[in-house]
């Protein structure tokens, strides 16, 4: 079964930081990745994205600075490292896996809190 798992979410203190993990049952060697958030009540909104070759990322505005998306593909996992966290950046967060003629693939989400 060909999934995606997130993982690292948790409570953290304003200002704190966490790493989320995400890891696929399958290869990532072809795939883009992007983590998303969805706040209660709000849409979901994109965070940032990484290329299957991990040479070019991007991040919504709302996280440059302080956010950071690496990937090894060795371990078929892509982190999202976010640092100097807000109330604001409290959400589960997804990552989704695609590639060009493939179905795309999400993960079940993991949640972060940021509060103190």
């Amino acid at each position: 079964q060909l999934q995606l798992v997130e993982s690292g979410g948790g409570l953290v203190q304003p200002g704190g930081s966490l790493r989320l993990s995400c890891t696929a049952s399958f290869t990532l060697d072809y795939y883009a990745i992007g983590w998303f958030r969805q706040a209660p009540g709000k849409e979901r909104e994109g965070v940032s994205c990484i290329s299957s070759s991990g040479g070019t990322t991007n991040f919504a505005d709302s996280v440059k600075g302080r956010f950071t998306i690496s990937r090894d593909n060795a371990k078929n996992t892509v982190y999202l490292q976010m640092n100097s966290l807000k109330p604001e950046d409290t959400a589960v967060y997804y990552c989704n896996a695609v590639r060009w003629g493939t179905r795309d693939y999400w993960g079940q989400g993991t949640q972060v809190i940021v509060s103190s």
